[in-house]
């Protein structure tokens, strides 16, 4: 199960956009995300740069 908008952008906390995919990644950790947003993003996102919290949900779940 992919996890909650909710919890991915707590997880994305402070994020400073336009943001690259390692980046959102790293804030996560940093932010003491669950394992599985991680592993959601790590998944999901492309090698890309996100200009908003919006667009990064947009992609996650995409598989």
């Amino acid at each position: 199960m992919s996890p909650s908008p909710i919890e991915v952008q707590k997880a994305l906390k402070g994020a400073d956009y336009p943001a690259s995919r390692d980046d959102l990644i790293e804030l996560a950790k940093d932010n003491q995300a669950p394992d599985e947003v991680v592993d959601e993003l790590e998944e999901s996102l492309e090698d890309d740069e996100y200009d908003s919290p919006a667009e990064v949900m947009a992609h996650l779940g995409d598989d």
